[in-house]
C-alpha cells in the first residue's frame, strides 16, 4: 500500500547496526519519503587508505509517514522501532531536520560529534548554512557549528568559517526571521 501524498511529520526510525542503507531501500520502494545523513569517513584498511561513507547518526534514519498508519514501516526488516514515549512516536522538530539536511547539501565536512545544549549560540549569516542556528565549537582550530536532534541526543558538527558566524543574545536563541547575505560574498 502506497502512503498518501500528504506532507506528513519526520519521524526517526531505530534500526539494526548497520541496516540504514537496507532500511532506506524499503522506505523507497514503498513510496515513502526519507532521509539517511552521511559524512565521510577515511579507514585504514590493512595496505590502504579509503573514503567511505557512514550515517551521522548510526542506528537512525528520518522518514515521514503517518502516525496513525506504522505497521508497513515496522514490517520492514531491520526496523526495531519509531522513536517516541512509550508505544507513541514523536515527531523531529522539522527545523531541526531542515538543519541537518542543509548541512548535507551543502557538502561542507561534518561529523557526529556529542550532544549539546550548552554554549555560544550563533546564526550563520554567509555561505552554504545561511540562516542556520546552532552552538559555535572550537576544536583544533577549526571552527564548527553543532547542530542536534534534541529526541535523539545526538548533534552533528559542521565545519563553518569564523566571519561566517554571527553571535545571538540570549533573548533571541529561537529562530530569527532575518535575511542572510549572498554567498557569494565572503
Amino acid at each position: 500500500m502506497q502512503p498518501d501524498k500528504i506532507s506528513h511529520p519526520w519521524f526517526a526510525l531505530q534500526v539494526k547496526g548497520n541496516y540504514e542503507n537496507v532500511v532506506a531501500a524499503h522506505l523507497g520502494g514503498k513510496g515513502y519519503e526519507w532521509f539517511l545523513p552521511l559524512y565521510k569517513s577515511r579507514n585504514r584498511w590493512s595496505d590502504r587508505w579509503k573514503e567511505i561513507e557512514r550515517p551521522l547518526f548510526p542506528g537512525y534514519l528520518f522518514c515521514q509517514l503517518d502516525p496513525l498508519n506504522r505497521f508497513p514501516i515496522l514490517t520492514i526488516p531491520g526496523v526495531t522501532r519509531i522513536v517516541g514515549t512509550a508505544n507513541n512516536p514523536v515527531p523531529i522538530d522539522n527545523s531541526e531536520i531542515d538543519a541537518i539536511q542543509a548541512a548535507v547539501k551543502s557538502g561542507l565536512p561534518s561529523r557526529p560529534w556529542p550532544f549539546l545544549q550548552i554554549g555560544r549560540r550563533v546564526r550563520i549569516e554567509y555561505g552554504p548554512l545561511c540562516g542556520l542556528e546552532g552552538i559555535l565549537l572550537n576544536f583544533k582550530g577549526e571552527h564548527r557549528l553543532a547542530l542536534s536532534v534534541t529526541l535523539l541526543q545526538r548533534s552533528v558538527a559542521v565545519e563553518v568559517e569564523a566571519d561566517w558566524v554571527e553571535s545571538l543574545p540570549e533573548q533571541s536563541w529561537s529562530r530569527t526571521e532575518r535575511s542572510c547575505v549572498s554567498s557569494a560574498q565572503p
